[in-house]
């Protein structure tokens, strides 16, 4: 398994997209009337974003596509490009649920594996080479998000040794989204 910096000219935009629809699925499906929309959505507008080296996808030994993943820290400047309204409000509902990106921290913002390899290992140890990677660079805390609904997500990072230091939610109608922020401090 290896990361490399997500490029739209050489990895397949569609698996990337349907990863990238898989982190945050419920918000999607109510944007959208299927996922088959929202993926063909998320894949026409990938390209336009600056993604930058944040953006990786995992690979297997066969250079075939298995997971992704997007680190942040509180130097990325996302760069404002005319988007689709929908994914517009995706981007705006993050911003009252997700972790507070300080100074020193690395955050783990997505991951993603191919759900037919779940429950193998992966997305641990994802979140491991992760927390390695962020020791290497001296960053003092690695912190991530948990789904109010995603108990499984949430257990597994707290069993890598996150703690909860945080709960944002958001609601809107019927429609709600909430999340656990978590943090590993590595000091």
């Amino acid at each position: 398994m290896r990361y490399e910096t997500f490029d739209f000219n050489k990895h397949e935009v569609s698996k990337v997209a349907e990863l990238t629809y898989d982190v945050d699925f419920r918000t999607f499906d109510m944007l959208y009337n299927s996922k088959e929309s929202a993926v063909k959505q998320i894949a026409k507008d990938l390209p336009k974003r600056d993604l930058g080296d944040y953006f990786k996808v995992i690979l297997d030994d066969n250079d075939e596509i298995i997971g992704m993943l997007m680190i942040y820290t509180s130097k990325v400047s996302h760069k404002f490009y005319l988007k689709p309204i929908r994914l517009m409000i995706v981007d705006i509902l993050d911003h009252f649920v997700l972790a507070d990106i300080e100074e020193e921290d690395l955050y783990l913002a997505e991951i993603a594996i191919d759900s037919k390899l779940r429950g193998q290992g992966i997305g641990r140890k994802v979140v491991c080479d992760v927390i390695n990677y962020a020791r290497s660079k001296n960053y003092k805390r690695v912190t991530i998000d948990a789904d109010f609904r995603n108990h499984g997500a949430k257990r597994l990072y707290e069993k890598i040794g996150f703690k909860e230091f945080n709960k944002k939610r958001v609601k809107i109608g019927k429609f709600e989204r909430g999340m656990f922020n978590m943090e590993l401090k590595l000091d």
